[in-house]
C-alpha cells in the first residue's frame, strides 16, 4: 500500500505535533519530570564538583607552595636544596607542627593550641602571603602582600582568631615555648594553607632563624619538614615584575630543570624513610579528603536519584505506550511505515529528552551555588567558571534516560497490526524483550558509571539494587499465592470487601508483582537514604561517649613526670591514660627491608613511610581486646600489634619486627594482635611492647584526661611546662562535627530530588493500573458494586501492596546500608532491626497517598463512558 501520509508530513513534523499533544497527558509529564529531576540532580553536583578541580588545579602551584615540594619527618639534607639551586631553581623551606601559643601573664596568660609553621627566605615562592591588621572592633583590615621571607626577626604573624581567643591585640607579646614574640600583623590570606581538618588550628608564623630559640622541637615532635622549589617568578608571585604579562621568560627551560630535579632527587628519596616528592600531577591528598567524602555523599544521592528516574521513566513508558496502541493501529491502517513510526517516536522521545535536559541543567546551575555556600568553609579557593562537562554529562544522562529507557516499549507501537482496529486483543505491549533488555541494562550499567565515578559505589548501587529487585519479586509472589490459598480456604467466610481486595491482587499476579517492586524500589532509595543520613553519621558521632577524655598532652619529659601528674591531682583529675611514647620507624620484616614500592595498597605505603608510636606495658590497654595471641607480662622481645596494621601489612603471628628509635635499634615477634578503636578518644598504639620498663627506649610520655568543667588546667600546664603540647580535642571535634554537619545539609537539600523522584515511581507504578482498574470497578459497579465499596477495596489493595512493598525495602536498605558503611563510608554500623516494622508502615501509607492522588476519580468515573471507551 502507498504511503500518502509519509508524503504529506514528514517523520519530524509528525513528532513535533505528537510532541505538543502528548504534553498534554499525564504520563508524558510525569515522563518530563523525572528526566528533569535526574538531570538537575546530577549536574548540580557536577557543575560543584567541577568548579572545585579547576580551581584546585589552576591553583595546584600556589596551594602546593611550589611547583615542586619535598616533604619529610625529619630535617631534609642540603643536598636537595644544592641540586635545586644547580638547575637554577628558587628553593624555600618551611617546619610546621601543632604548638601552644600563650598570653603573657601579666595579660591573663590564656593558652590555644596553633598551627606553628617557620618559613626561610623566599617563602612563598607561589602566590603571595597577605597580611592585614585588626582594629578595635574585631575588623581585619587588609594592607596588602606581605614581604618574601616571612616575618622579622623577633615577630610573628597569626590568624586573626587568635587574637581574640588569647585577649590579645596587635603589638602584644606572644609566648612560644621559651621564645616571647611581638604581634606585628595578622594573616588574611595564606596560599598554601591546604584544607581539611589538619588545617583548623590558627596559624602561627615565624621565621626560620627563630625556631631553635623557642626550644619546641622535642625527639616525640611531630613536625614537618618542607623544600619548596619553583622555577621564575610569575605574575602574582611575591617579587615578580608588575609589568609581567604572558608566558615567564625562561620558563620552558624551568620545567626541564624540575624534571631533572624530580628525576635526580628520587634515588635519595628512596633511600631516605618518611621523605617524598610532590608534584603538581600528585598534589597534597590531604587538601582534597574532606572535600572527596562530601563528594561521595553528593554522588550516592545523585546515583539513587537517576536510578530512581530510569525506573520511573521505564514504567511510564510502558504506560505510554499501551495507551497509543489503538492510534498506531489506526495510523497503519492509514498506510504509515513501521519505519515512519519507529522514527517519529524515536524523534519524539529524543526531543522529550532535550527539553528536560536543559529544563535540569537550569535547575542544576541554581542549585550548584546552594552548594558553593553550603560547603564554603571546605573550599578556601575563588572558584573559576564551571566547563562544558557539566553540560554534556547532564544533555547525555536526559537522552540516555528517554531512549534507553523510555523508547524500547514505544518501539514496540511500529510492529501493532493493522487488524488490532477490529480486534483488541492484538498487538498487545510486551512486557520484555531481548533487545529491551540488552538495550536497558546497557543504558544502566552507563548511566551508572558516569554518575558514580567510582567502581565500588556504582557495583554496589547496581548489584543492591538488582538483586533487590529479584527478592521483592520472588517474595511479591509468594505472597501472591499465599493470598490465593488463603482467599479460596476462607471463602465465604470473609467480609465482600476483603474478598474483592485479594482477588484484584491475585487476579493478575504480574501487575501485582510490577507494582510491589516499582512501590519496593522507590521506597527503597528513600530508605537507604535516611538510614545514611541519620544511622551512619549518628554512629560515627555516638562514638565519643560523654566522659571521653577531652585533653590529650604529649612532649611529657621523663624528669616532669612526678610535678605534671601532682598538678593533675591538683586540678582534680584522677583518672587519666597514662603511656609512654616513643617515635621508632619499621626497618625491616623478618630481617627483610621495608620499602613502600613493595605494597600495592597505598595506606600500606604510607604507613611503612612514617614513624611510628610505640608504647610499652605490663597490662594491654583495657580497651585494646586482644583477638589473638597472648598479651604475656614481661615476655622478652614481644610486640603486640594493632590488628588492622597486621592485616594492612601482611603481618602474622611469630613475624620480627625491627624498629629504629632515634639511631637505637630494637628486634621482637608478634606475640599478640589487638583491636583498636581509632575513634574511642582513647590514647592508642600500634606496636606495644608488654613490658613496665623499657630503660633503652628514648620515651617521653602521653597523658588522656578529662578536663574539670570551669577549670584553668591549660593555662597552668603550660605555664609550669612550656615544652608540652596540650591539644583541646573538644574543640577540634565541634569544629569537625560543624564541618561534618554542612556536608549533611548538602546531602539533604539534594534529598528533596530524590525525594521527588521516588514519589515518581510510586505514583508512576500505581498510574500504570489506573485504566485497568477503571474497567474492573466499572463491571462491578454494574454488577451491583457501590462506590463506597469499591473505594474500600482499592485503600486495602494499596495498604496491602504498600506495606509488603515497605517491608522488603527496609530489609534490602538495611543490607546495602551495611555494605556502603563497611566498604565505601568506613562508618561504624549499627543496624535498626525494627527498620521493616517501620517501613511496613511508612510503605502502606505512601502507597495510600499515592495511590488516592494517582487513582482520584476512577470509582466516580461513569460505568457507561469507561465500559464504551474500553470496547
Amino acid at each position: 500500500m502507498a504511503d500518502p501520509f509519509l508524503h504529506t508530513i514528514p517523520a519530524w513534523r509528525w513528532a513535533l505535533i505528537q510532541t505538543r499533544r502528548d504534553l498534554r497527558a499525564t504520563s508524558m509529564r510525569v515522563l518530563l519530570v523525572a528526566v528533569t529531576l535526574a538531570v538537575a540532580a546530577l549536574t548540580a553536583v557536577a557543575f560543584f564538583a567541577d568548579r572545585i578541580e579547576r580551581g584546585l588545579s589552576r591553583d595546584a602551584a600556589q596551594l602546593q607552595g611550589g611547583d615542586v615540594v619535598v616533604v619529610g619527618d625529619q630535617p631534609l639534607p642540603d643536598d636537595f636544596a644544592r641540586r635545586a639551586q644547580a638547575e637554577q631553581l628558587r628553593t624555600a623551606r618551611t617546619a610546621s607542627f601543632p604548638s601552644m601559643a600563650r598570653a603573657p601573664d601579666e595579660l591573663g596568660g590564656e593558652a590555644r593550641l596553633g598551627s606553628l609553621k617557620a618559613v626561610g627566605e623566599g617563602y612563598p615562592l607561589r602566590g603571595q602571603l597577605t597580611l592585614g591588621e585588626l582594629d578595635a572592633n574585631g575588623t581585619v583590615q587588609s594592607r596588602g602582600p606581605a614581604p618574601a621571607g616571612g616575618p622579622r626577626p623577633g615577630e610573628v604573624w597569626v590568624d586573626p582568631g587568635l587574637l581574640p581567643a588569647l585577649n590579645l591585640k596587635m603589638g602584644d607579646a606572644i609566648w612560644l615555648g621559651e621564645a616571647s614574640f611581638r604581634i606585628s600583623a595578622v594573616i588574611v590570606n595564606e596560599p598554601d594553607r591546604g584544607s581539611g581538618f589538619s588545617s583548623f588550628s590558627p596559624r602561627v608564623m615565624i621565621r626560620e632563624s627563630d625556631l631553635p630559640a623557642t626550644e619546641l622541637i622535642q625527639p616525640a615532635s611531630r613536625v614537618t619538614y618542607r623544600l619548596l622549589v619553583a622555577g621564575p617568578a610569575r605574575r602574582g608571585d611575591v617579587g615578580a615584575p608588575a609589568n609581567l604579562k604572558g608566558a615567564v621568560p625562561g620558563d620552558n627551560a624551568a620545567q626541564a630543570a624540575l624534571r631533572r630535579f624530580v628525576r635526580d632527587s628520587e634515588p635519595a628519596v628512596e633511600k631516605l624513610r618518611g621523605v617524598r616528592v610532590e608534584t603538581l600531577e600528585q598534589g597534597r591528598p590531604e587538601m582534597r579528603a574532606t572535600l572527596d567524602r562530601a563528594a561521595l555523599f553528593l554522588r550516592l544521592v545523585a546515583l539513587l536519584a537517576a536510578l530512581l528516574s530510569a525506573v520511573a521513566v521505564a514504567v511510564v513508558s510502558r504506560d505510554f505506550a499501551q495507551r497509543r496502541l489503538d492510534d498506531c493501529a489506526l495510523m497503519r491502517v492509514l498506510g504509515v511505515s513501521q519505519t515512519t513510526m519507529a522514527w517519529s517516536y524515536a524523534l519524539q522521545f529524543l526531543l522529550v529528552g532535550m527539553m528536560a535536559s536543559a529544563l535540569g541543567l537550569l535547575l542544576g546551575w541554581g542549585f550548584h551555588h546552594v552548594f558553593v555556600h553550603i560547603l564554603s568553609d571546605l573550599v578556601n579557593v575563588s572558584l573559576p567558571a564551571a566547563g562544558w562537562q557539566p553540560v554534556l554529562l547532564g544533555v547525555g544522562t536526559g537522552v540516555l534516560l528517554t531512549l534507553g529507557f523510555g523508547l524500547p516499549p514505544v518501539l514496540q507501537l511500529a510492529r501493532v497490526p493493522p487488524l488490532r482496529v477490529l480486534r483488541r486483543d492484538l498487538g498487545q505491549v510486551r512486557v520484555l524483550s531481548l533487545g529491551m533488555a540488552v538495550l536497558g541494562i546497557g543504558a544502566l550499567f552507563g548511566l551508572l558509571m558516569v554518575v558514580a565515578q567510582d567502581l565500588k559505589l556504582g557495583a554496589i548501587a547496581l548489584g543492591g539494587f538488582v538483586l533487590a529487585m529479584l527478592v521483592f519479586a520472588v517474595f511479591a509472589a509468594l505472597a501472591v499465592w499465599v493470598l490465593r490459598r488463603a482467599a479460596h480456604a476462607f471463602a465465604g467466610r470473609l467480609p465482600p470487601w476483603l474478598t474483592l481486595a485479594t482477588r484484584q491482587l491475585t487476579a493478575q499476579p504480574g501487575h501485582t508483582i510490577v507494582q510491589v517492586c516499582a512501590l519496593g524500589v522507590g521506597l527503597l532509595a528513600l530508605m537507604l537514604l535516611i538510614l545514611i543520613r541519620t544511622d551512619l553519621v549518628a554512629s560515627w558521632r555516638a562514638a565519643t561517649p560523654p566522659d571521653s577524655p577531652n585533653r590529650f598532652v604529649i612532649n611529657i619529659q621523663p624528669d616532669q613526670v612526678d610535678d605534671f601528674q601532682s598538678t593533675l591531682k591538683q586540678a582534680g583529675v584522677s583518672q587519666y591514660d597514662w603511656y609512654p611514647m616513643v617515635r621508632a620507624r619499621l626497618l625491616s620484616i623478618n630481617g627483610q627491608p621495608v620499602r613502600a614500592q613493595d605494597y600495592v595498597e597505598e595506606r600500606a605505603q604510607r604507613l611503612v613511610e612514617r614513624e611510628f608510636n610505640l608504647s610499652y606495658a605490663a597490662q594491654p590497654p583495657a580497651h585494646n581486646p586482644v583477638v589473638a595471641g597472648r598479651y604475656q607480662p614481661e615476655e622478652p622481645d614481644a610486640f603486640s600489634v594493632e590488628a588492622g596494621l597486621a592485616e594492612t601489612l601482611g603481618l602474622k603471628m611469630g613475624d620480627r619486627l625491627r624498629f629504629d628509635m632515634a639511631g637505637v635499634q630494637h628486634e621482637g615477634r608478634v606475640t599478640s594482635l589487638r583491636k583498636v578503636d581509632w575513634a574511642s578518644m582513647r590514647v592508642n598504639f600500634f606496636v606495644m611492647a608488654p613490658s613496665q620498663a623499657m630503660p633503652d627506649w628514648p620515651s617521653t610520655y602521653i597523658t588522656a584526661f578529662r578536663m574539670p568543667e570551669q577549670s584553668q588546667l591549660d593555662r597552668t600546664l603550660i605555664q609550669r611546662f612550656p615544652n608540652l603540647t596540650v591539644v583541646d580535642v573538644s574543640a577540634t571535634l565541634n569544629q569537625i562535627q560543624r564541618v561534618l554537619a554542612q556536608v549533611i545539609t548538602a546531602v539533604e537539600f539534594l534529598f528533596i530530588f530524590t525525594l521527588v523522584a521516588g514519589l515518581i515511581v510510586l505514583m508512576a507504578g500505581l498510574m500504570t493500573s489506573r485504566e485497568r482498574r477503571a474497567r474492573e470497578w466499572a463491571i462491578l459497579r454494574s454488577l451491583g458494586a457501590t462506590q463506597d465499596l469499591l473505594a474500600r477495596v482499592q485503600r486495602i489493595e494499596l495498604l496491602g501492596v504498600g506495606a509488603l512493598a515497605g517491608a522488603l525495602s527496609a530489609a534490602a536498605a538495611l543490607a546495602i546500608g551495611a555494605v556502603l558503611a563497611a566498604k565505601v563510608f568506613d562508618f561504624a554500623w549499627q543496624a535498626p532491626l525494627w527498620w521493616p516494622l517501620l517501613g511496613a508502615v511508612s510503605g502502606a501509607l505512601l502507597a495510600w497517598l499515592a495511590g488516592w492522588w494517582s487513582l482520584r476519580g476512577v470509582v466516580q468515573r461513569p460505568v457507561a463512558l469507561t465500559l464504551r471507551q474500553a470496547e
